[in-house]
């Protein structure tokens, strides 16, 4: 019988003062070398736990990480380099590896300097050697304004693989997103783990928009310690992608204010690549965030966000079907009936919007949230 966790993984949290309350630190090692797999953000801004982690993760050799929460440490200059290393030597000390086996990662405001005579003070008084590795803790420690933690635990053969997110807001990435990671005991070749995991990130946190603003702290993990063996692959990449999407759902319907999870598929597209265009328009535009909150069923905005993608000369709106779950409403004749029961699915807490565009077989599904008064108010009063 499987085991509840991944066997192997040793790890802490703690709240060391960065967040008034609250566990803010967060270490995860495995007991054994592991094989990796990372993506990061493209931001300009990439803050220097980004870059840090960024130079170690070709290697395919770490074997865990640490997190900070409530701080980004973005924008700091040379100090917020020299912080970030002594962090991870701080942290690496503490798990028994070496600096370059741990990625570090920080999530939190922009522009502040650790404070780093507590963090010192809070790693120096942690017990060694770590204790067994408690990711329900883990997927606490690593929040800021969510509202409740994200974890998940699948299986494939013997192995099982366990993973968390943290994130709800400045989320629309080019490459990865917001902080997530994945501890399996899987045995998996780096080539192999590398490959699947850059496809899984793809359809599924890549498929993720809450507000189209792109993290400088954007950080997505696995690490594999072969403590099961091997396992097979396909299989294992399902099972990825399982664990990945359920953190996706659960992000998208903990956005920063949201009160409903937006799904739009696309179907019918040149191409996958044209699919996804499509999506993100429709599902990032306030137009149909706030339609979509207000449940009105206002399926003009959905032709709006299509529509405003001019370079898209193939799509023919004569071609195009829009559907609010299973109901057609366009091309479809727009009666009292018809846009009450488009209104009683956009009441829902989970809305389906569905268009298929008639020009070959591409799709792709993307993932987001409505807009709400209580976006605004989290983001208006960040730092105060």
């Amino acid at each position: 019988m499987p085991a509840t966790f991944p066997r192997g993984f040793r790890g802490v949290t703690a709240h060391l003062g960065v967040k008034e309350s609250a566990a803010d630190f967060a270490v995860v090692v495995s007991e054994v070398p592991a094989t990796s797999a990372a993506v990061f953000t493209q931001s300009r801004f990439a803050g220097p736990s980004v870059t840090l982690s960024r130079a170690d993760a070709p290697l395919h050799g770490s074997r865990g990480m640490v997190t900070v929460s409530g701080n980004a440490n973005v924008a700091n200059g040379a100090g917020g380099v020299e912080d970030a290393v002594e962090l991870r030597r701080l942290a690496a000390e503490l798990a028994g590896v070496e600096p370059a086996e741990l990625l570090v990662a920080s999530t939190g405001v922009i522009g502040r300097r650790y404070p780093m005579e507590r963090i010192r003070a809070g790693v120096a008084g942690l017990a060694r050697p770590l204790g067994e590795a408690d990711f329900a803790a883990t997927a606490r420690a690593i929040m800021t304004t969510d509202t409740r933690s994200k974890q998940t635990t699948v299986t494939c053969g013997d192995a099982v693989l366990t993973a968390v997110a943290k994130g709800v807001g400045m989320i629309e990435p080019n490459m990865a997103t917001l902080l997530t990671f994945f501890f399996t005991d899987a045995e998996i070749p780096a080539a192999e783990l590398d490959a699947m995991f850059r496809r899984v990130m793809d359809r599924t946190f890549n498929a993720l928009s809450i507000d189209t603003d792109t993290s400088t702290s954007d950080t997505a993990a696995v690490f594999a310690n072969g403590l099961a063996g091997p396992v097979d692959l396909a299989e294992f990449e399902q099972a990825l992608h399982r664990a990945a999407l359920h953190l996706v759902r659960e992000i998208a319907c903990d956005g920063e204010g949201a009160t409903k999870l937006i799904e739009v598929r696309v179907t019918g597209a040149r191409d996958d690549a044209q699919a996804k265009r499509v999506a993100k328009a429709i599902v990032n535009s306030p137009l149909v965030k706030t339609a979509v909150h207000g449940a009105d069923p206002n399926w003009g905005r959905v032709a709006m966000a299509i529509g405003k993608l001019h370079q898209e000369t193939d799509i023919d709106p004569d071609l195009v079907r829009i559907h609010f779950g299973e109901l057609e409403v366009y091309p479809a004749p727009s009666t009292e009936e018809l846009l009450a029961a488009a209104s009683r699915h956009l009441a829902s807490d989970e809305v389906v919007i569905g268009v298929e565009l008639g020009i070959a077989g591409g799709a792709f599904t993307v993932y987001g949230c409505d807009l709400t008064e209580g976006y605004v108010k989290i983001n208006a009063d960040y730092t105060t």
